[in-house]
């Protein structure tokens, strides 16, 4: 095979793959038939990681348990 049908071949290849790419991303996502629902955190819950709450809870926590010198 000579070095132009190789270049060929590539270019063939990377341009079939950017052109499904292209399509795929106008395709709308199939959740309806996912087994797994999303999953709904909302930030600012005091329950939510990153909420002043949930922190502050965490920091207290970990300030009786002695794992922080506080």
């Amino acid at each position: 095979m000579t070095a132009s049908k190789k270049l060929r071949a590539v270019l063939f290849i990377c341009g079939t793959a950017l052109l499904g790419v292209q399509i795929l991303d106008r395709v709308p996502p199939l959740r309806m038939f996912s087994p797994v629902s999303s999953a709904e955190a909302r930030v600012g819950r005091p329950l939510t990681p990153v909420s002043a709450a949930g922190v502050a809870r965490r920091t207290v926590r970990r300030c009786a348990a002695g794992v922080y010198y506080c």
